[in-house]
C-alpha cells in the first residue's frame, strides 16, 4: 500500500475577506504559519488586510468580481511566496477550477480535491452519488432536460409543494418554494435568473417540499490516510429566504441514537468518495424522525464555531493538519460533546423591509465582552454593498441550552452597532420566542411567527423618543457636558416631530429644573433628570428609573442604543414639502440602498401605475425591485443596467400631470 504524500507548507494565502479571513489568520498564526490577505479596492482598509503578514490587491469589486479572479489570486500567491491557499467559505471555496488551478500552480489547497468538489458540489450529481451509496434522499428530479415544459411536467409528477434548487452554489440563492402549478413558471424563471447571476449556472433540480422539517447538518472530517469521523450535528432550522439566521449544537430534536445513525451515514458517504478535509452533509429531518440528504458543503461552514464550542476542537487547525498530510489526531471515540452552543448571524439588513441589505459606515461598534464574536468590524468600518450581508457572528456556550440562550440574549443586548441597520433586535426576538426557547423551531419558524418577531415594544420606543428629544435638543445646542446644562434657560418649550421606523411622534420638551425636563409625547408626560452626558453616552433617570444609553448624532438622525435596541430617530421637524419628497410624493424613485442596477423595466415616456416595478437593484447577493410611488408618465430615467448607485440616488422621475 502506498504511503500518502505529505504536503508541508509555511505561508498561507487566504482567498477570502472579513471575519472568516481573520478566523483563519488566528489559527494559522497560533500554529506558526505566516499569512497573506487578498483584497478588493473596497476592502483596502479592512481588518483582515491590516492583520495579515502581507496583503495583495486583486482588483476592483465590480465588474471584475475580484474575489472570484482565480488568476489574480494565484499571482498573489506567487508574488508573496505563499505555498498554500485557504478558501474560507463562499466565493471560490467550492470551485473545482480554483482547487485545480492551485494544484497546477504547486499550491496546497486547504480543502478537498477538485474531483471531490465536482462530485459533491453539484446538487444533481451529489444526489445521485448519495442514492447509489444508500443515503436516503428526497424524491425529485435532477435530470439534464432543463426545458420549462419538462420541469413543469416533473413538478406535477412530484406533487406540489415543490422546491426549486439551483444545482450550483448555496446560501439559499436560486431556491424557491412553489405551492401551485400556476406560480411555477414565474418562480422557475426567478430561481434560474438568480442562479445564473450568483453562480454562472442556471441549472436547477426539483424536490418534494417537506412540511416544517428541521435543517440538520453533520460536520465531518477525513484525512488522506482513510480515516473519517463526525463531530455531531448542528441545527440550522431558523432561516429566512433559505438562509440561516441561528445555528446551534447539539440539536434539541436529535437524541443520541439518531445522532449515531446520522453520523454513521455521513461518515460512510465521505469514505465512499475518498473525501479529504472538512465537510458538512446537510439533511432535512421530518416530523416522524426520518432524515433525507439535501447537499454536501465541501468547505468549512459559517456556523463551525458552535461545533468548536461543544467539542473543544479548533476546526481550522484540523483543516491545516489534514491539508499538510497529517493523520486526524483523534478517532470517533475520542470526540466528546460538552454543553450547548448557539450562534446568531448579525446581518446588515432592514428586517422590516423584507430583510433588505444595507451598506454604509458603521459609525459606532462595540461587541459583548464575555462572548465569542467573529467579526471584522470596528468603529468607522465601511460595509460595502458588494458582498454578503453577514457582518458578525455572536456565539454563546453554556452547560445547558437555556444557559447558552440567556448568555446570547445578554450579549445581543450589550452589542452596540450604530450607523448601519442590522437584524439585532430581530435576533433577540427569535431567541426570546417561546417556540425557540422550547426547542421547537423548524424551518417554518420565521414565516409562522414573523408578525410577533417584528412587533415593536411600544413602551420602550416611547421612552426612547423622550430620551432622543432631549439628546437632539442638547446636541443641537452643543452642550456635551453636564456643566453645559446649567446654561440652559428654564421653561423653553420646544416642539418636535420625531419618527422611528415610520411611526411619527409629536413631542414638546420643556426644561423644568436645572437638570430636569418634561417631555410631552402626544397625551403622555415623561420626566427626565439628566445625570451625565459624555461622549456617546448619556445617563438619566427617566420616569423614576436610572438607566444609560449610547447615542450618536448624524445629521437629521439620532442613532440611539437604548435597552438593548439600536434605534434610528429621525427628526421630521421640517416642511411638508421636504417630508413629501422623502416619501416619494414628488414622483422621484430613489435608491433604497447602495447597489448595482441589474434590470431597468421601463423606458422614458412609458405610462406607469403606482406600485409598478421600474428598476431592480442587487446588493449583498439579494435583489430588490423599486416600484413607482405614483401613477404617471416616466419623464426621466437616470440609470442603466450594470451601473453602481448610492442610496437615495434618483433612479427615475414620474410626472403625475402627464398621466
Amino acid at each position: 500500500m502506498t504511503t500518502p504524500t505529505l504536503t508541508p507548507f509555511h505561508k498561507i494565502l487566504i482567498a477570502n475577506r472579513g471575519e472568516i479571513a481573520l478566523r483563519v489568520i488566528r489559527s494559522a498564526r497560533a500554529m506558526g504559519y505566516q499569512t497573506v490577505a487578498v483584497y478588493s479596492t473596497a476592502d483596502a482598509r479592512s481588518r483582515h488586510v491590516l492583520e495579515a503578514d502581507q496583503a495583495v490587491c486583486i482588483g476592483e469589486p465590480l465588474p471584475a468580481q475580484s474575489y472570484l479572479r482565480i488568476d489574480h489570486i494565484i499571482e498573489a500567491a506567487r508574488q508573496t511566496g505563499a505555498d498554500a491557499v485557504h478558501p474560507g467559505y463562499g466565493f471560490l471555496a467550492e470551485n473545482e477550477d480554483f482547487a485545480r488551478a492551485c494544484r497546477e500552480a504547486g499550491l496546497v489547497f486547504i480543502g478537498p480535491s477538485p474531483e471531490a468538489i465536482v462530485a459533491m458540489g453539484h446538487k444533481a450529481g451529489a444526489k445521485k452519488i448519495m442514492m447509489d451509496a444508500g443515503v436516503p434522499c428526497i424524491p425529485g428530479y435532477q435530470g439534464e432536460d432543463q426545458s420549462e415544459a419538462r420541469l413543469m411536467s416533473e413538478a406535477e409528477h412530484i406533487g406540489f409543494p415543490v422546491m426549486i434548487k439551483a444545482t450550483a452554489g448555496g446560501g439559499g440563492r436560486g431556491m424557491r418554494l412553489v405551492n401551485s402549478a400556476a406560480e411555477f413558471p414565474d418562480l422557475l424563471r426567478s430561481a434560474q435568473s438568480e442562479a445564473r447571476n450568483a453562480f454562472g449556472d442556471p441549472e436547477v433540480i426539483l424536490e418534494r417540499a417537506l412540511i416544517e422539517p428541521r435543517h440538520i447538518e453533520i460536520q465531518i472530517f477525513a484525512d488522506r490516510h482513510g480515516n473519517a469521523i463526525h463531530l455531531g450535528e448542528r441545527d440550522c432550522s431558523v432561516q429566512r429566504r433559505h438562509q440561516k439566521v441561528i445555528e446551534e449544537a447539539p440539536s434539541p430534536a436529535v437524541n443520541a441514537a439518531l445522532r449515531e445513525r446520522m453520523g454513521a451515514t455521513a461518515v460512510a458517504a465521505v469514505k465512499a468518495i475518498g473525501y479529504e478535509g472538512a465537510g458538512t452533509l446537510e439533511f432535512l429531518l421530518d416530523q416522524q424522525g426520518s432524515f433525507y440528504f439535501m447537499e454536501m458543503n465541501t468547505r468549512l461552514q459559517v456556523e463551525h464555531p458552535v461545533t468548536e464550542a461543544i467539542t473543544g476542537l479548533d476546526l481550522v487547525e484540523l483543516q491545516l493538519r489534514v491539508a499538510a498530510g497529517e493523520r486526524l489526531p483523534l478517532a470517533q471515540e475520542d470526540v466528546v460533546f460538552k454543553g450547548h452552543a448557539i450562534e446568531v448571524r448579525l446581518c446588515a439588513e432592514d428586517v422590516g423591509k423584507g430583510f433588505m441589505p444595507q451598506s454604509g459606515t458603521m459609525l459606532l461598534w462595540h461587541g459583548p465582552d464575555h462572548l465569542r464574536v467573529e467579526q471584522a468590524l470596528r468603529t468607522g468600518a465601511e460595509i460595502p454593498p458588494y458582498y454578503d450581508s453577514m457582518i458578525a457572528k455572536i456565539i454563546a456556550h453554556g452547560a445547558t441550552r437555556d444557559e447558552a440562550r440567556r448568555r446570547l440574549m445578554l450579549g445581543l443586548h450589550q452589542t452596540v452597532a450604530l450607523g448601519v441597520t442590522t437584524n439585532q433586535v430581530f435576533l433577540g426576538s427569535c431567541l426570546r420566542h417561546p417556540v425557540f426557547a422550547a426547542g421547537g423551531a423548524t424551518t417554518a419558524f420565521i414565516a409562522q411567527h414573523q408578525d410577533e418577531l417584528l412587533r415593536a415594544d411600544g413602551a420602550t420606543r416611547e421612552r426612547a423618543v423622550a430620551m432622543a428629544a432631549l439628546l437632539l435638543f442638547e446636541t443641537a445646542n452643543q452642550h456635551p457636558t453636564r456643566e453645559g446644562l446649567r446654561q440652559l434657560a428654564h421653561s423653553l418649550p420646544v416642539g418636535m416631530r420625531l419618527e422611528i421606523e415610520g411611526v411619527p411622534y409629536k413631542v414638546q420638551l420643556v426644561q423644568s429644573g436645572s437638570h430636569r425636563f418634561d417631555v410631552q409625547i402626544e397625551e403622555r408626560r415623561h420626566v427626565i433628570d439628566l445625570v451625565e452626558i459624555a461622549q456617546h453616552q448619556v445617563r438619566a433617570v427617566a420616569d423614576g428609573v436610572m438607566e444609560s444609553a449610547t447615542f450618536l448624532r448624524d445629521g437629521h438622525q439620532l442613532l440611539l442604543h437604548y435597552r438593548g435596541q439600536p434605534l434610528i430617530v429621525n427628526d421630521r421637524t421640517r416642511t411638508a414639502a421636504e417630508r413629501a419628497a422623502e416619501e416619494g410624493g414628488d414622483g422621484k424613485v430613489r435608491a433604497s440602498m447602495n447597489g448595482r442596477v441589474v434590470a431597468v423595466l421601463v423606458a422614458e415616456g412609458d405610462q406607469v401605475e403606482a406600485g409598478q416595478p421600474m428598476v431592480t437593484l442587487e446588493a449583498m447577493k439579494m435583489e430588490h425591485v423599486h416600484v413607482a410611488p405614483l401613477s404617471g408618465r416616466v419623464s426621466s430615467l437616470n440609470v442603466g443596467v450594470g451601473e453602481q448607485v448610492t442610496i437615495r440616488r434618483v433612479l427615475a422621475e414620474i410626472d403625475a400631470g402627464l398621466a
